[in-house]
């Protein structure tokens, strides 16, 4: 293990996903749809081709688990077209703040879908984080939002939402299947569910916008494989408050290239969605090295 190697990467990773998503803003005429299919088909090409040179096409694509890459391939694909459309509505650093909502989501989600407890710290967490939500939404909420930006709000949320669905699905694979199968036939369901909207209104992109989506869909590509390394460096809990860091970069991208300037209640909910995030990571992370304690307190008391 390596936790600084790791947490490099990470940070790496993080800011390299939100230079994409600012370059899916810039391209702001292109369909929701569209960009999903041109972050997607990239890396399914790049990873196809890489596992072919390597000789590790069938045991990289191997499954056993059809439904569960079905289920975490419709949930994560309408997760990033909804993010994508966000972004037509509401500020950069607003959408990234939403977003942040996930983590959240997650752990009441498997409490309900995989039954795993929740014990205080993770409730007053989760009810801290839904709280730093409601800051964000309620300048929408009021006469001070418009219907266009309460709708955009929405459909982020939305994203949070099946994001957090598409981590459970994940989550039950998680030692069964490979990272490469995982990413693989996700970025495949993303990319065939994308054609799906052609019919609802696809552009033929300018040069520029394509030279903007393209870039998209490659560093989107090599991002993720910069964040796959970056687990095998640091364990999840160590690097998961790094992530945070997109906010910044959001925050600094918004304000210089789209003169988005990020506001109190933006600033102030986002805050609280990172405490209660990075506290539930802490709780995940002590509760890790209590049952790793455990299980070598029981492997020397069968020796």
């Amino acid at each position: 293990m390596r936790p600084l190697r790791g947490i490099f990467l990470m940070m790496t990773a993080v800011t390299i996903f939100t230079v994409m998503t600012a370059l899916i803003k810039a391209a702001g005429r292109v369909p929701a749809g569209e960009a999903v299919f041109f972050r997607a088909v990239p890396t399914v090409v790049g990873l196809f081709v890489w596992l072919v040179f390597k000789g590790r096409l069938y045991e990289g694509l191997y499954t056993q688990n059809w439904r569960g890459h079905v289920l975490r391939g419709l949930a994560g694909s309408m997760a990033m077209g909804l993010s994508f459309a966000g972004l037509k509505y509401l500020p950069l650093p607003e959408v990234t703040a939403l977003r942040f909502a996930t983590p959240i989501l997650i752990v009441l989600f498997a409490a309900v879908l995989l039954g795993e407890r929740i014990r205080m710290i993770r409730v007053s967490a989760v009810a801290v984080g839904l709280i730093g939500v409601v800051v964000i939404l309620w300048p929408r909420l009021t006469l001070e939002g418009s219907s266009r930006e309460l709708f955009g709000a929405a459909i982020v949320l939305g994203s949070a939402t099946l994001a957090a669905f598409a981590q459970i699905f994940v989550k039950s694979m998680a030692g069964k299947e490979s990272t490469v199968a995982i990413v693989f036939y996700f970025s495949a369901t993303a990319s065939v569910l994308s054609l799906l909207t052609v019919p609802f209104g696809w552009v033929w992109p300018t040069g520029e916008e394509f030279a903007l989506l393209l870039t998209a869909g490659a560093i989107g590509g090599f991002g993720q494989l910069i964040l796959t390394t970056s687990y095998r460096h640091a364990e999840a809990g160590v690097l998961a408050p790094f992530t945070y860091i997109s906010m910044l970069w959001a925050i600094l991208i918004g304000w210089f290239f789209f003169a988005e300037v990020p506001t109190v209640p933006m600033l102030a909910g986002s805050s609280l969605i990172i405490l209660a995030g990075v506290a539930i990571v802490l709780r995940e992370r002590q509760l890790g090295l209590k049952r790793a304690a455990e299980a070598k307190v029981r492997a020397r008391v069968m020796q």
